[in-house]
C-alpha cells in the first residue's frame, strides 16, 4: 500500500512539474507564425514584415512592448512601413493563444536580433493587452503613434 501511494505521488509531482513548464516560444512561432513570417523570422518582402532583428529594438521601450503585444492579441490590418518595405494587409489576432504562450512567442522572437539583452514578455503585459479593448485597425494607429515618438525599425 506504501509503494501504491508512493509511485502515485511521485507521478502527481511529475506531472505537476511538467504542466507547470515555461512554453517554448521558439517552437511556438514555428506552428503559429513561420508560415508568414518564415521559419528564420526573415520574413517575405511585401508581405510579411521581416521580424528578426526588429522586434527586440521596438520591445525596447515601454510603449513597444505594449505595441507588440497588442499586435498578437488583437490583430493588425492596414498599411505599415517596415524596415523600408511598405506592407498592406492583415494579420490575424492570435487570441487564441494563451497569456503564456504570447509572452514566450514574444520573448522568442525577440531574442532574434542583436538587442541585447533580448527584452523580455511577462504574462501579466499579455494580460494587460488583452484587457485592452482594440481593433486591428486601431493597433495599426497605435503603431503609427509609436513610430512617431521614435522611429520602428
Amino acid at each position: 500500500m506504501r509503494l501504491a501511494v508512493a509511485s502515485a505521488a511521485a507521478i502527481l509531482a511529475v506531472s505537476c512539474a511538467v504542466a507547470q513548464a515555461a512554453p517554448d516560444g521558439n517552437a511556438l512561432f514555428a506552428a503559429n507564425c513561420a508560415a508568414c513570417h518564415q521559419a528564420d523570422a526573415s520574413g517575405m518582402a511585401g508581405q510579411f514584415p521581416a521580424l528578426k532583428n526588429r522586434v527586440g529594438k521596438i520591445a525596447a521601450t515601454p510603449e513597444g512592448k505594449a505595441y507588440l503585444a497588442d499586435v498578437l492579441t488583437h490583430g493588425l490590418s492596414g498599411s505599415i512601413d517596415a524596415a523600408g518595405d511598405s506592407i498592406s494587409g492583415f494579420m490575424p489576432s492570435f487570441a487564441r493563444l494563451s497569456d503564456e504562450q504570447i509572452a514566450a512567442i514574444l520573448s522568442a522572437v525577440a531574442a532574434m536580433g542583436d538587442t541585447k539583452p533580448a527584452p523580455s514578455f511577462t504574462v501579466a503585459e499579455i494580460a494587460a493587452a488583452r484587457a485592452r479593448s482594440l481593433t486591428p485597425a486601431a493597433v495599426n494607429a497605435e503603431r503609427a503613434t509609436l513610430d512617431g515618438k521614435h522611429k520602428l525599425p
